[in-house]
């Protein structure tokens, strides 16, 4: 035995070779060396055959080192004891924690851990996180190379190299790139690097990066994006990631579109201290314009580009301060209703006529609420020409109190609500005219660009129970509301108008009737639960003088009251919770006074708080004593079924005048079928009639292994057309997936388009392609 004391070290040995000062001698079989520390820690050398001569050690056969998490193997090696470099010929295999390389031959430095190996073949093994939006193979990054050189434990320089997390000997898909260097749990950086599928090359890119680690979020250019559609033509694009910190990043996008122009899209996301959630998105078209001929004045066909570019823009924030203030903002914009119909990627957002905008600073405590405020909502009416309505509310403050009692032995509690801030409203109307058809916007309201608004609103609640029989509810409040212009005969005045309002509200709810059975599933119960609810509400003097910025103007005088009944069904398994699986309602108001003193103009679609608390659909364009019968059905078993059935039948007419269902099965855990239907069936006056289908069938999910498929459309009955329909299937492997994709959009004279779309997903880097994630139909 041999112990040599350079650092610190010890040896032990299965077969003992004594060495004598001054002399080389040969061991047997399986012989074990100590060797010269490489730090503190011990190396330990076994062999079949060993020898020393002066500081080299040559050992053959079956040679393994061992040193801390080293394990290095070879046929021979010769190790110098005083620059601790071994020197491996021969099957060489090195193991470091999750690393694996074999090659032909290597010179490694124990101590330093720095090596070069040739002709190699390695991997790289990592626990990903899960992502949602890549695909995430279990497999270990493998790489061939003609030279590896190893500079520490994390960092590798390969040169003339292939790589994979496809089965090695079979990959459906490779990198190849002449020089990469590999940093361990980090990424792999790769120079003059093209890819190959099925030993195809499709891409070359002088440099790209992909993510080898737990982490797949690395900084780097995504994959290109191609697809062709009949309005765009082909769209070819790329983007940049970039996460300079790990509590930020962000995307740059661009596509040239052969047909129109340029997009551009930007995503930025951040979270720069625990409370704090800030996220920013842009999408521009920079739009050449469509060929479209039209009639000019003389009466000749003449080709003009029709232009529908422009963009829109999204910026969340979310902070939660100190002392229990929070920060929110939600603001959004878009240029035109006619660029969102021509370039919005779904039919969901294309349709989409309504941007709001809000931010507030808020704060709650001991039952009183501090809110400062401004909004923006903008609705498109039409789309060409562009007509919409603007109501913005900025600046402006509110406070308001839950009920307290002051007194506590009286079943008295009182509360208030208080706003004040600053109005506008802005709208328009689109004339023809009768004898040239011609189409005009022109105002209808516009008013200053801030209008005083305020309220202070305390009320009185006083609830009274007697015992499990009836329980009455019984509020009053008193309103007073300031306003710093109204309407005086179509116009805008600067008048300063004031209301003040009593509203009674008396809240009956009678016993409930109720029945509890068991059977082998648990236990069952059935409720039924009435409701009375009588409003009375006097003050609202000149309603038509009002400005509509939104509901507090839609108080009109109303003598009222509902009842409702509501059905439930309860099921508790033996060894879980209650779920509510079925609940009905039925409710219907009776109105005292059907024009609510005057409010109410016939021939007219009429809109009021006493109207739209019963259903959401305007129903009265005549003075009526009952509402609409409003049935709410909810089947709600949990899990794989949920369906919602919503009715108005209107007496008056004896029609259902709305039916809306919506029904969800997820049966199984990859199977999903989702069927929407909504019909509005009432007078012209109030709403147009309209009758549309969607649905949606999908089985997996994009990033899902194995087959996934899914099939939708909208269909709208009225108009025997379909607005919209799409296909796509794919398959995703261990390492890769391919999906295609078909959809049509019909919105109109301004958007017809088919668009033919695939996409190749490369596990653990990301899609080829333009199926994103954020327009997945699944």
């Amino acid at each position: 035995m041999a112990i040599f004391h350079k650092i610190t070290g010890a040896v032990s040995a299965r077969i003992l070779c004594a060495l004598l000062a001054g002399a080389t001698l040969t061991c047997g079989a399986a012989a074990q060396q100590g060797l010269p520390p490489a730090g503190e820690a011990t190396v330990r050398l076994e062999a079949e055959q060993q020898r020393k001569e002066g500081d080299l050690f040559f050992a053959d056969g079956n040679v393994e080192i061992h040193y801390r998490n080293y394990r290095l193997r070879s046929d021979h090696v010769q190790y110098n004891a005083k620059t601790y470099m071994a020197v491996a010929r021969g099957h060489v295999q090195l193991d470091v924690d999750t690393q694996h390389l074999t090659a032909d031959s290597a010179d490694f430095n124990v101590r330093s851990g720095e090596g070069r190996f040739e002709h190699v073949r390695g991997e790289v093994r990592a626990e990903h996180r899960p992502n949602a939006n890549v695909l995430v193979s279990p497999n270990p990054l493998v790489f061939e190379a003609r030279e590896v050189r190893r500079l520490d434990d994390r960092t590798y320089m390969i040169e003339q190299a292939w790589l994979t997390v496809c089965d090695p000997d079979k990959p459906t898909w490779k990198f190849f790139s002449t020089h990469a260097t590999l940093h361990v749990d980090r990424s792999v950086a790769m120079v003059n690097a093209n890819f190959r599928l099925f030993r195809i090359p499709l891409l070359y890119m002088p440099y790209a990066t992909a993510p080898a680690g737990r982490n797949l979020r690395q900084s780097g250019f995504l994959l290109p994006e191609f697809s062709d559609t009949s309005l765009k033509g082909v769209v070819l694009g790329d983007g940049y990631y970039w996460a300079p910190r790990s509590w930020t990043d962000i995307s740059l996008g661009g596509a040239y579109l052969s047909r129109r122009g340029w997009q551009q899209n930007v995503e930025f996301r951040a979270k720069p201290w625990e409370n704090v959630t800030i996220s920013a998105r842009y999408f521009g078209v920079v739009d050449r314009g469509l060929p479209t001929t039209v009639i000019s004045s003389s009466g000749n066909s003449v080709e003009k580009l029709d232009k529908q570019g422009g963009h829109s823009a999204q910026f969340k924030l979310d902070a939660r301060l100190r002392d229990g203030w929070r920060a929110v903002a939600d603001l959004n914009q878009l240029t035109s209703q006619i660029f969102q119909l021509a370039f919005a990627p779904t039919f969901g957002e294309a349709v989409n006529s309504e941007v709001r905008t809000s931010a507030f600073l808020t704060n709650n405590f001991r039952g009183f609420s501090v809110n400062f405020a401004a909004e923006n909502y903008k609705n498109f009416q039409d789309a060409q020409p562009q007509v919409d309505v603007v109501v913005r509310g900025a600046p402006e403050a509110r406070f308001s109190s839950v009920d307290q009692a002051p007194w506590k032995r009286l079943p008295i509690y009182m509360g208030v609500d208080a706003f004040a801030g600053a109005v506008h409203r802005s709208d328009e109307n689109l004339v023809t005219d009768p004898v040239t058809g011609a189409q005009s916007v022109v105002p209808r309201i516009n008013t200053g660009a801030a209008v005083e608004r305020s309220e202070f609103a305390p009320r009185v609640v006083v609830p009274l129970r007697w015992g499990p029989w009836l329980g009455v509810t019984t509020s009053y409040t008193v309103r007073t509301m300031s306003y710093g212009a109204q309407v005086l005969a179509g116009s805008v005045v600067n008048d300063p108008l004031r209301r003040t309002t009593g509203e009674l509200s008396i809240d009956l709810r009678p016993p409930t009737f109720e029945r509890v059975w068991e059977n082998r599933s648990g236990k069952w119960k059935h409720t039924i639960d009435p409701k009375i609810t009588y409003n009375y509400v006097r003050g609202v003097n000149q309603f038509d003088h009002f400005i509509r910025f939104d509901e507090d103007e839609t108080l009109t005088d109303t003598n009222e009251f509902m009842y409702s009944i509501t059905q439930r069904l309860f099921h508790r398994a033996r060894d879980g919770q209650a779920d509510e699986l079925v609940s009905w309602k039925i409710a219907q108001k009776y109105y005292f006074d059907p024009t609510f003193n005057g409010a109410l103009v016939p021939g007219t679609r009429n809109v009021f708080q006493a109207l739209d608390s019963i259903t959401p659909f305007a129903f009265a364009d005549e003075p009526r004593r009952f509402s609409p019968i409003d049935s709410d059905l909810r089947i709600t078993p949990g899990g794989a079924y949920d369906a919602e059935v919503r009715l108005d039948y209107d007496t008056v007419r004896q029609k259902i005048t709305t039916a809306g269902t919506l029904l969800k099965l997820r049966p199984y855990q990859n199977f999903n079928f989702t069927l929407a239907h909504f019909s509005i069936d009432n007078s012209n006056v109030l709403q147009p009639p309209a009758n549309q289908i969607r649905s949606l069938v999908g089985y997996g999910d994009l990033n899902r292994r194995g087959w996934n498929a899914s099939l939708g459309f909208s269909y709208d009955v009225k108009k025997e057309l379909l607005q919209s329909q799409l296909v796509q299937i794919g398959y995703n492997g261990s390492c890769c997936g391919i999906a295609i994709e078909y959809r049509r959009l019909a919105l109109g004279p301004i958007r017809t388009e088919n668009q033919f779309r695939v996409a190749l997903t490369i596990a653990n880097i990301g899609t080829f392609g333009n199926l994103r994630r954020q327009e997945k139909i699944f």
